[in-house]
């Protein structure tokens, strides 16, 4: 925060970014994906370098920026400028992101799959916001959902169940905790996996037991089907190595796309369903024209978002 030039602006521009990565489904370090920390430094990075800028301006600067940023290259942040040191640990990592004021850089999960989707939302927002600044820009389209079904034909459905509701938030947050072998599995075996953090709220498939379900989305150029059977075994010895609660249930399997739930049926949990009750509100203004000022909360939301 003391290295920004504008906290305000600082802060409103993490707030547009973070709807944005939710939005689209690059939000989540569990996944693979930005988490809040990263975003708050590739936020502060873009204000250190706009200092006088309006909002308006730093969203096009921040998609300019990444969007053809030279990665592995590191980002970071030191007594308000730059600051590049060689680190051959960071040379291994797809996107790496130094903590402020320290040599060391964000703990990530990013892996080739997470980052090419990373990467091209970027570049989707870099063409979105080129035309920001005109009087007919729709920051709708910057913020339009990622639609799963209409990318991928296939998914892998994950399926988590415990006894117990409590037990299942334990086992679930566990089971997320071991989702990058996961990832680095399918990567392995069919070359690209793209790992909707959407948790889906579903009725019991198994005894009626208390379940979250994900949704995978599968290399859609790959039609000769894996042996799921040894995926799931793989995974079953990771997430129960190690656990200390009640052990609960995991199935994985290949489900066409028209099998997923609709937006309409299905519950996404805490903030992920709340953020589709919102939607954000701008004004005009002849120094900063369509400046972002935050969000029109619906019934049901929080006040004051």
């Amino acid at each position: 925060l003391q290295l920004v030039p504008n906290l305000e602006n600082f802060q409103s521009l993490l707030r547009c970014i973070k709807f944005w990565a939710k939005r689209r489904g690059v939000y989540g370090n569990l996944f693979g994906f930005l988490g809040g920390v990263h975003l708050a430094i590739l936020a502060a990075f873009v204000c250190q370098r706009s200092l006088n800028a309006g909002l308006s301006i730093l969203v096009m600067s921040f998609f300019d920026t990444f969007a053809s940023w030279p990665w592995p290259l590191p980002v970071a942040l030191q007594d308000g400028v730059m600051q590049i040191r060689e680190d051959l640990n960071e040379r291994r990592s797809w996107m790496p992101i130094r903590l402020p004021c320290t040599y060391e850089h964000c703990q990530s999960n990013i892996t080739r799959s997470t980052f090419n989707r990373i990467k091209g939302e970027f570049v989707r927002g870099q063409s979105i916001t080129r035309n920001l600044l005109r009087p007919d820009f729709e920051w709708g389209d910057l913020f339009e959902p990622f639609v799963y079904q209409k990318t991928y034909p296939r998914f892998l459905k994950i399926y988590l169940s415990a006894s117990e509701k409590d037990d299942l938030v334990d086992w679930v947050g566990w089971v997320k905790s071991r989702f990058r072998s996961l990832v680095l599995k399918l990567e392995d075996v069919q070359g690209f996996c793209d790992p909707n953090p959407t948790e889906y709220m579903v009725a019991g498939e198994i005894d009626s037991e208390p379940s979250v379900v994900f949704y995978w989305g599968l290399h859609p150029s790959r039609r000769a089907r894996f042996n799921v059977d040894s995926v799931e075994g793989f995974f079953w010895k990771n997430i129960t190595n190690g656990y200390q609660g009640k052990v609960g249930k995991m199935r994985l399997t290949i489900v066409q796309a028209s099998e997923l739930p609709s937006s309409n049926t299905s519950k996404a949990k805490d903030t992920k369903a709340r953020d589709h009750q919102r939607m954000p509100l701008f004004v005009q203004h002849h120094l900063m024209p369509n400046h972002f000022m935050g969000y029109i909360t619906h019934e049901g939301d929080h006040p004051g978002s």
